[in-house]
């Protein structure tokens, strides 16, 4: 008697709890029905109806057209719209590029950062650390280097900054086309470095701080060997060894000017 009446109230138990799912279903089906197309209403605000190709696209006529912010908005949108997609991780690097022809280069290279970070071994990656080493070097030239003004006289932090970032590729990723051109930036980027110590050497001279020049040509021979300021760094060591009358010096600095750089002239100026 007590099993059965166990097992009746059991049945009454099941059969009431089946009735409450019963009439819970179509509620859960329906919430979940409307979950499903408030996502899918966001995500069409979001998309416009456009796959990921027409986004890229888009995108890219908008770059070309100069319009670098537009692309920019049209990039992110694709990668929130479609992340997993092969045009959101492309979209990455072009939304860096954007800044970059934007002149927000700390901005572009915080991007370069976080892709090289997120993808270190990806087919794409040198090309974001090659991109990182342009954008870095353009940070410190001027539209008149190459009439009136040397970035070499100014603040050369990004272009060390670039030179490292070159170095970092080749290292990384030898054997591809952008460590090639990497090496070939290293020659530019030695010669701007060597440039600059030149001119503080200058500057030194000037001041009358001699053994900082000295110190500061010596630098340049034994840091940049092979560059075009070695020759006027030695000229102007051997200048320096003279006002502090060390004369030995002097000569030995000219000697091996002579017999490195015979047809050596000076092209730099001691007036102010």
């Amino acid at each position: 008697l007590c099993q059965y009446n166990a097992l009746h109230i059991c049945n009454k138990i099941t059969h009431q709890f089946m009735k409450k799912l019963i009439l819970i279903l179509p509620l859960l089906a329906l919430s979940l029905s409307g979950c499903f197309w408030e996502e899918e209403a966001k995500r069409e605000s979001i998309t416009k109806g456009w796959s990921p190709k027409t986004f890229f696209n888009q995108a890219k006529e908008q770059i070309s057209a100069g319009s670098m912010e537009e692309a920019i908005k049209l990039f992110e949108q694709l990668q929130a719209a479609y992340p997993g997609s092969k045009y959101a991780l492309q979209s990455k690097l072009e939304t860096a590029y954007a800044l970059y022809k934007s002149e927000d280069y700390n901005q572009a290279i915080d991007r370069l950062n976080a892709y090289i970070k997120l993808y270190p071994d990806h087919v794409s990656t040198p090309y974001a650390y090659y991109l990182r080493g342009i954008v870095s070097e353009d940070k410190s030239r001027s539209i008149l280097d190459d009439y009136l003004t040397d970035n070499a006289q100014r603040d050369v932090n990004s272009v060390r900054d670039a030179f490292n970032y070159y170095l970092a590729l080749i290292d990384k990723f030898p054997k591809t086309e952008y460590a090639e051109e990497a090496k070939t930036r290293l020659i530019v980027l030695r010669n701007i470095l060597s440039r600059h110590e030149l001119f503080v050497a200058i500057f030194y001279t000037k001041k009358g701080a001699n053994i900082a020049a000295i110190n500061r040509s010596k630098y340049i021979i034994e840091k940049y060997p092979n560059t075009p300021s070695v020759p006027a760094a030695l000229h102007l060591m051997a200048h320096n060894y003279d006002i502090i009358g060390t004369d030995t010096l002097a000569k030995d600095a000219r000697r091996v000017l002579k017999n490195s750089y015979p047809l050596y002239t000076p092209h730099y100026s001691l007036e102010d």
